[in-house]
């Protein structure tokens, strides 16, 4: 009987715990909440099922729980507003190609729409808590790389990246435009640095070249000044 208040008791915590959190909640944060040796997989699982025919449903986001209304409900739930601030076309396909791409730098982006990207773009993004920076890239100049946040999953219902529609789904739409991939970036990015070794061997090899010659006249020219000596013939 104890063993199961003790259970019961655990499934009223986690849920209120995920109620009264803005964000979604992973299970090492939800552990913390438990008394040790809580099975929180098996508790969320339990949780889940409880709130399946609910109008709210616990669902898992990017391996964080959280408590999001039924899906079927959406329609009677669906409010029109004006929105203040639309995402331009720039910042739509920004967010498509780091989300598809990722890590990718701002010069990749640049390359795969083709145009160079307005100042504020990757600001907006940043901002609305969808993109986050992701590192440096060891190459040349050590470009800073771009992907995407799991808040960028929440807000467009994502449980994983995997979720994420097809390429040619969005190319079809008209989101994507047929561009060099990043394919193309790395091959380009492999013969410039193939020309910078070769160029830095020609010149190790002039630089030889040179000595050598210099070496070559300094002996020519002792050995003319010896036969122009008296008594040399």
């Amino acid at each position: 009987m104890n063993d199961s208040n003790d259970r019961s008791q655990q499934l009223r915590l986690i849920e209120a715990v995920l109620f009264a959190s803005a964000q979604p909640v992973d299970e090492a944060g939800l552990a913390q909440r438990l008394p040790e040796g809580a099975d929180v997989p098996s508790l969320l699982e339990e949780l889940q099922q409880i709130y399946a025919p609910r109008g709210v449903n616990l669902t898992r986001i990017a391996g964080r729980w959280a408590f999001r209304t039924a899906p079927d409900l959406a329609p009677f739930l669906r409010v029109e507003a004006t929105v203040q601030r639309k995402l331009s076309r720039a910042s739509v396909e920004t967010l498509a190609i780091i989300a598809y791409h990722q890590p990718v730098s701002r010069a990749e982006v640049e390359e795969i729409r083709g145009v160079a990207l307005s100042k504020g773009t990757l600001d907006i993004l940043l901002e609305a808590g969808w993109i986050r920076p992701a590192g440096r890239r060891d190459t040349p100049g050590r470009p800073l790389t771009w992907r995407t946040t799991p808040a960028f999953l929440d807000h467009f219902g994502l449980a994983s990246l995997d979720d994420l529609p097809g390429i040619e789904d969005l190319k079809a739409a008209g989101l994507l435009e047929r561009r060099p991939g990043l394919a193309t970036i790395a091959m380009r990015t492999e013969e410039a640095e193939a020309a910078r070794e070769e160029a830095a061997e020609e010149a190790a090899e002039t630089a030889e070249d040179r000595a050598e010659r210099a070496a070559a006249d300094a002996a020519a020219l002792a050995e003319d000044e010896a036969k122009a000596r008296p008594g040399q013939s």
